[in-house]
């Protein structure tokens, strides 16, 4: 088997036949950080993070902290100063040799780095993971933003067990988000949060069920190959001028037509986190970087 074939797990293998794409190289996904995805990660003032419930739901959240809130004591360890506060589902998905994934993300530059493994170890003050997958990402779809620190008191936590009229509203108008999936197999990174990006309206919802088409990418098929082996989904909107965080989970079914792809998620749990995101943002015109074509 080739190196480019054993880069990727079965799931994702199948993901790249059902897209009628070559396999694509494996050159760039490495089971270590480089020194430029070591000095990009401790730059970051935020990342996006993706673990795994007690009950197998992949979760995902997002962490804020002074830069150098990350940082690398080796090229294999990736080291997170931060702990998540009271109502944030990664709480309860931190436990010694769970997986584990980090999506470095800068939104004024486009760029973006992803890192995953398993937690190495945990204190009160910090997460560490052990890197079994790095590589980077391209620049496409995303939003850029530009945020800066702001005081904000965390208000409530809210658990529904179905969408309601705010959280449609914040999900139609969305031009950001992110989605942890998870496969069986650690050797390959296992754990996996990335970004989903386009206009606004690019995710369709219809009661309790959304719809988000994939547009050309690096043509890995993490996501679609991680839901073809656990099709579960965490989910994480954000409302980037109130702080507030949608946290869903949910049973994700991926579709292959003629005219593109795309996967449906059936929520089964909500999680709203008022003001729980302490930073204020501003953002350029929306410009879609290339086209939206959902052909591979």
């Amino acid at each position: 088997m080739n190196d480019a074939a054993t880069a990727f797990h079965e799931g994702e293998r199948r993901a790249q036949a059902l897209a009628a794409v070559a396999a694509p190289s494996s050159a760039f996904i490495r089971p270590y950080m480089t020194e430029q995805h070591r000095t990009f990660f401790a730059s970051l003032p935020y990342v996006v993070l993706g673990a795994l419930s007690p009950d197998e739901w992949p979760v995902a959240t997002i962490a804020t902290g002074l830069p150098g809130f990350l940082s690398s004591p080796d090229e294999t360890v990736l080291r997170l100063a931060w702990c998540p506060a009271v109502g944030d589902p990664l709480a309860e998905a931190i436990a010694l040799r769970r997986p584990f994934a980090v999506l470095g993300i800068e939104f004024p530059t486009r760029r973006r780095n992803r890192a995953n493994g398993v937690i190495l170890s945990r204190d009160a003050d910090s997460i560490q993971m052990r890197v079994r997958q790095s590589f980077g990402n391209c620049p496409q779809y995303i939003r850029i933003r530009e945020s800066r620190p702001v005081r904000r008191t965390p208000g409530n936590v809210e658990r529904l067990v179905t969408l309601d009229a705010e959280a449609r509203d914040l999900i139609r108008s969305a031009t950001t988000f992110f989605v942890a999936s998870c496969a069986p197999s650690v050797a390959h990174g296992g754990m996996d949060v990335s970004h989903r990006g386009g206009p606004a309206g690019f995710v369709r919802v219809e009661d309790d069920m959304l719809t988000v088409p994939d547009y050309p990418g690096n043509r890995y098929f993490n996501t679609f190959g991680n839901f073809l082996e656990n099709p579960r989904a965490g989910l994480l909107f954000i409302n980037f001028a109130t702080g507030d965080l949608l946290h869903l989970t949910g049973e994700a079914f991926v579709s292959w037509t003629d005219v593109g792809r795309s996967f449906d998620v059936r929520i089964r749990e909500v999680i709203r986190r008022r003001a729980a995101l302490p930073l204020d943002w501003t953002e350029e015109p929306e410009v879609t970087p290339v086209s939206l074509s959902r052909n591979p």
